[in-house]
């Protein structure tokens, strides 16, 4: 057996490892990490022991506490359900209107609302209702089916264009590309500007648009919830507000769907995202 080397700075034996002339002590473990180590191990074998452990084919070992954490997040769901039962049950049989006149049930309806709404709208209406280009802002006053409760509630219940609901919402623009020369769709583009803009009215856009568009937009302009049809008059555009853009959408609009979404929720749900959606500020 070969003797150990020994180093002669700190008279601590070498590994006999060597790299780049500098050679590796052999110091042994403090003896406090040691004796943490074999704790550790102990405490493992009794977890093990006690708790879920091994993973079988369709669960795991139990343990002799018998404990899972999912045991108990079930058991707190049962109670959180219990708990909000009685509301629930009280706005499944109120109306919207009933709803938002008692306050703890408004309360209770937006919390439960925004839950929704996070969840199944935020995709096409963004985490702050503010929508995006095609898909409306949920926060301003400018609605195109109606702003009230009841007129929010439908709309969800029943969607927009929505091919599997009898009463969803239907309204559709015509492709004016198809009617129009190139010179009248550019007229009444020039009119409908002038309409948000404050500009002459007086141009030849303006017959074009009382013989064609009035019926929908009104003479103003200032739209009809009956038909979705949207104020031309301010400053929210649904598809953008530059020349081309309206040029885009009277020569081949575009028609968005919304969902239908009582039939997927159910109507305790749409109720309270009617009633979440108007407590965003907007809404009549």
């Amino acid at each position: 057996m070969s003797q150990k080397e020994i180093d002669e700075i700190s008279g601590v034996a070498t590994t006999g490892h060597e790299w780049d002339g500098i050679k590796e002590l052999d110091n042994p473990m403090p003896r406090w990490w040691l004796w943490t180590y074999y704790a550790t191990i102990v405490w493992s074998l009794a977890y093990v022991i006690a708790y879920p452990a091994w993973p079988l084919i369709s669960n795991s070992t139990t343990g002799l506490l018998n404990w899972s954490s999912r045991g108990d997040l079930r058991a707190e769901m049962v109670a959180a359900e219990a708990a909000k039962g009685d509301y629930t049950a009280a706005i499944t049989n109120a109306t919207v209107e009933e709803i938002l006149a008692d306050d703890t049930l408004r309360q209770f309806a937006i919390s439960a609302g925004g839950a929704a709404f996070r969840v199944n709208c935020v995709q096409c209406h963004g985490s702050g209702a503010a929508g995006s280009p095609g898909y409306p802002n949920l926060n301003d006053d400018e609605w195109l089916w109606g702003g009230s409760p009841e007129e929010i509630y439908t709309t969800i219940a029943h969607g927009i264009r929505f091919a599997g609901d009898d009463d969803t919402h239907i309204s559709e623009m015509p492709a004016y590309g198809e009617i129009f020369t190139r010179e009248e769709i550019n007229d009444v583009v020039q009119h409908v500007v002038a309409l948000s803009s404050g500009g002459d009215l007086s141009g030849p856009g303006a017959e074009i648009f009382a013989d064609n568009c009035a019926a929908c937009h009104g003479e103003t302009g200032k739209g009809d919830i009956e038909f979705g049809a949207p104020d031309l008059t301010d400053a929210i555009w649904l598809y953008g507000s530059s020349p081309a853009e309206i040029t885009a959408q009277v020569r081949q609009p575009r028609h968005g769907v919304m969902p239908a979404w009582q039939a997927r929720l159910g109507d305790t749900t749409v109720k309270e995202l009617a009633v979440y959606v108007h407590s965003l500020g907007g809404g009549q």
